[in-house]
């Protein structure tokens, strides 16, 4: 739109800098390949398995256990919920939110599907002078690991439009990430990182477009989140002036580990 300042370029908004943001411990492997079991009927000869036995049988030995609820015989389980999910109350599960330029969905980083689309984003030299993690592959996938294998407190999502990947986020917990350490935060505040990934989507209005509608995700699925966060670097005014547009103010003035950042807050009743 003429008069409009542009979209936020890329931008860097890790305040521990590459591969330095503590995201907490792996949760323990979930004990498996022991059968559950069963105590038997008076009579019967002791606990069965109550996986892999023949179902319907008169025997004594067996005991027939009740379908699970809301599936229908055949199907697979449910993918079981990631490790950490309540501490972001399920990002895989928000769902779509519309905007002026297609369905926008957050889809949960999956690494070997998408490490190459986001090494190529990452290698942009407008997202490489604020993300820093330009480079081989590997310096990616660090990043990304040190999130997918933390304990839920941060989600690397990818952002697409009407199925189209086009955008990358970082949804955090700001107020268990160290950025907490230089602001007032508040128990579960929520914290955003945006990279847009192609030049063509940067300049339009989505990227404002695309923060208003990530704002509304949060504080739908989020009820116990009073408001956003995010920290971009204070020389970004093109990715401050965003931020403004979408509903957020600028709290403070930050100096945080690798950067002077812009701390910018969207309340839940503004």
């Amino acid at each position: 739109m003429q008069g409009q300042p542009p979209d936020p370029a890329p931008r860097h908004g890790r305040a521990g800098g590459p591969g330095r943001r503590p995201v907490g411990v792996r949760h323990p492997p979930q004990p498996g390949g022991d059968p559950v079991t069963v105590p038997a009927p008076p009579g019967g000869t002791g606990p069965v398995p109550a996986e892999g036995r023949p179902a319907g049988r008169a025997e004594d030995d067996t005991v027939e256990l009740p379908p699970t609820p809301g599936r229908a015989p055949g199907l697979p389980m449910p993918a079981p919920e990631p490790a950490g999910s309540e501490l972001l109350d399920a990002v895989h599960r928000w769902g779509p939110a519309a905007t002026p330029h297609g369905e926008f969905r957050l889809l949960p980083v999956v690494l070997e599907r998408d490490l190459a689309l986001l090494v190529r984003w990452m290698n942009d030299p407008v997202t490489a002078e604020f993300w820093e993690l330009d480079g081989p592959a590997e310096r990616t996938a660090e990043h990304l690991r040190a999130q997918l294998d933390g304990d839920g407190r941060s989600v690397p999502c990818l952002g697409t439009l009407d199925g189209r990947p086009m955008s990358y986020w970082e949804i955090y917990r700001a107020d268990l990430d160290p950025l907490a350490r230089h602001y007032p935060a508040r128990p579960h505040d929520t914290g955003v990182h945006l990279l847009l990934g192609a030049a063509a989507d940067r300049g339009r209005g989505t990227g404002t477009a695309l923060l208003r509608a990530v704002a509304e995700l949060v504080l739908e699925h989020r009820p116990r989140c009073g408001r956003l966060v995010a920290e971009p670097d204070i020389r970004n005014v093109r990715s401050i002036a965003a931020f403004h547009r979408a509903g957020f103010r600028t709290l403070q003035e930050s100096e945080l580990p690798d950067k002077r950042a812009a701390l910018v807050v969207r309340d839940r009743d503004s």
